[in-house]
């Protein structure tokens, strides 16, 4: 772009604008083909709005061009939030609030992150139809502000939704298959209470008007993952305000995959127990028992660790240190051979010392598994691998040390494939829960219909 151009552009001035026009005529038309920008972009991103007007006047096409970022002028009003400057381009086509840039994102998705609530307002009413416009990853406005936790033009959008109508947009889903409330779970950032008031808040707002239930909210849909929004609020680390959008949830008829009842933990059914004071061992035993919906995600992980590192030094003990000791010398007589070192258990019955050695080291592998899969997201994951590969390769060494040559083969076979065995055991356990929950909410949903 003309360096005189760019300036009179940065400033505002209509005046020297017209000047340079003077000077030559075509100089709109060429800073075209010499920059990737126009006027219009530095206009708007400014919000200089009587120089906008003279440029749409002059060059009305420019609003549709975008510069070397794939960004068009209303991408860049929007997004900053000069509304003047938005409603003066949609004036020329109201089109304009669709047009997709990077990652097929729209001037009103760019305005809904920003939060430019003014700007949202003026798009969707110039455009209603916009609104349901998506990103490459499937994200509609409400989804981004959702997720950008912008309150004010969540509420501007959910109203304006329930106004026209267009209480589907509710449903769409993300590239996860996430709904509008599972984003809101996913996104959730509890760090500031302020924060957590304006989450809870969006759960209010995303389920008013749930009296007329075929055209709300679906607040039990299941996500790729086979989750639902109470079990993706339930996942996380409980913090301040969990209880009380679970509360909301629930009173809005949410369920979790793991609930056997459609009853809110807010309000529990009283029991036996509760009126009897001579409880039962069945009682208590179900009272210890981990409830979903009771107990908190964070102490549950906590609890798991303590329990797999408990199990993980245990078995790890017992596998270097076998029942009956090792031998103290070398004897090579002309029957059973033993060496300094090995199992004295594992040379007199290799039987039941392959039992043990099977058996104790499933159980150290499934903790060090465990607490690799509870410990995933710690700092300092180089570390920590390097422990829990250290640790195996200390085990196997003194397991495989240990055994007699009658069982040596088959601890170095036991050690060796077990990691694999119980990945696959555990994928496919997996794999079929999720079928069956599957099959499950394919059975109740016809019956709900």
């Amino acid at each position: 772009m003309d360096r005189k151009l760019f300036e009179a552009t940065q400033a505002g001035n209509v005046q020297s604008l017209h000047q340079l026009l003077g000077e030559n005529p075509l100089i709109l038309h060429t800073s075209a083909l010499t920059s990737a920008g126009n006027p219009l972009h530095v206009a708007s991103a400014y919000g200089h709005i009587d120089f906008v007007k003279e440029i749409i006047n002059l060059r009305p096409d420019m609003a549709q061009e975008v510069n070397q970022d794939g960004f068009s002028p209303m991408h860049m009003a929007s997004s900053i939030g000069h509304t003047e400057v938005v409603r003066e381009l949609l004036k020329v086509d109201r089109k304009l609030c669709q047009l997709q840039g990077p990652e097929a994102k729209t001037p009103l998705h760019c305005a809904a992150i920003k939060g430019r609530s003014h700007a949202v307002a003026e798009m969707l009413s110039a455009c209603p139809e916009c609104v349901e416009d998506v990103t490459i990853q499937h994200y509609t406005a409400l989804h981004l502000a959702i997720k950008s936790s912008q309150y004010g033009v969540i509420a501007i959008i959910v109203d304006w939704i329930r106004e026209m109508k267009k209480e589907h947009i509710f449903n769409m889903r993300d590239e996860q298959g996430n709904t509008k409330i599972q984003s809101y779970d996913l996104s959730s950032n509890y760090k500031e209470q302020l924060k957590t008031w304006i989450h809870w808040q969006v759960i209010e707002l995303l389920l008013g008007h749930q009296a007329n239930a075929s055209q709300g909210l679906e607040v039990n849909a299941i996500n790729h993952s086979g989750l639902t929004a109470i079990d993706l609020l339930l996942i996380f680390p409980s913090e301040a305000g969990d209880r009380e959008i679970e509360e909301i949830l629930r009173s809005a008829g949410a369920t979790g995959m793991g609930d056997d009842n459609q009853t809110s933990t807010g309000n529990p059914p009283a029991s036996s127990a509760e009126t009897n004071p001579l409880q039962t061992k069945n009682d208590v035993t179900e009272y210890f028992k981990f409830k979903k919906g009771r107990d908190s995600p964070g102490e549950t992980r906590s609890s798991l660790l303590v329990v797999a590192a408990l199990v993980a030094t245990t078995t790890f003990q017992f596998g270097v240190n076998p029942p009956g000791g090792a031998w103290q010398d070398n004897s090579i007589p002309t029957s059973k051979t033993h060496i300094a070192g090995e199992s004295i258990w594992g040379s007199t019955n290799t039987i039941a010392f392959r039992l043990y050695m099977f058996f104790n080291s499933l159980g150290f592998k499934l903790s060090l598994q465990m607490i690799n899969i509870l410990t995933t997201k710690f700092p300092l994951q180089f570390e920590l691998q390097l422990c829990f590969l250290a640790m195996n390769f200390t085990y196997d060494t003194a397991v495989i040390s240990i055994a007699p040559d009658g069982v040596k083969l088959f601890v170095i076979l036991t050690i060796s494939i077990l990691p694999v065995a119980i990945g696959l055991a555990a994928y496919g356990f997996r794999l079929q829960r999720k079928r069956r929950r599957s099959e499950r909410t394919a059975t109740v949903e016809p019956q709900n219909q």
